[in-house]
């Protein structure tokens, strides 16, 4: 049987295993799986693989130990308890806080006015993916909250309710956006 340097080799009457360093006439080298260099006739040897591009002495370990490291975690931002509780964006839609004078405006001008900042600023927090906002529309005669309940009630990702009736008491409407919706 021919041998090829960096065959892998077994020895027929003993338990070793090893690989083709050298072949002279009837001698084979081989360096053992153990680290030994034997020699042996060829008539005590059997081939196992076909060769190999890679003699067990010419491993380089820090490149398989680089290979096999997994590259490092991307660093996530922690997010502080202060801010996971962060109070939700208000928009006070009273018509003083929108126009500097209400005078010359008939009720409906009013209206429109309030619910055209009311639709923007929810526009507004859903692109900025903003969770909660709070409309204060005041309690009045609740032609606002009708308006506002009624808009709200078009979108599919948000809920709204009453919200927190110790800071706002009954004229405000808080708004929960889903944000995987």
């Amino acid at each position: 049987m021919e041998f090829k340097k960096g065959d892998k080799v077994a020895v027929l009457d003993d338990v070793l295993e090893g690989y083709v360093l050298k072949t002279e006439a009837d001698k084979v080298y081989i360096e053992t799986t153990d680290g030994f260099e034997m020699d042996f006739n060829r008539e005590e040897l059997v081939k196992i693989e076909t060769s190999i591009d890679v003699m067990p002495g010419d491993v380089d370990f820090d490149e398989v130990l680089k290979e096999k490291k997994l590259p490092p975690k991307p660093k996530s931002r922690r997010i502080k308890p202060k801010e996971r509780n962060l109070p939700p964006m208000e928009v006070d839609l009273h018509i003083e806080k929108l126009t500097r004078s209400s005078r010359g405006m008939s009720n409906h001008d009013m209206l429109n006015l309030q619910m055209e900042t009311a639709k923007r600023q929810l526009e507004f927090a859903i692109s900025k993916r903003i969770q909660k906002i709070v409309f204060i529309h005041g309690v009045g005669e609740g032609v606002l909250k009708a308006e506002l309940d009624f808009f709200l009630g078009r979108y599919d990702n948000l809920k709204f309710y009453d919200a927190d009736y110790q800071k706002y008491g009954l004229g405000a409407t808080e708004v929960y956006i889903f944000q995987n919706a």
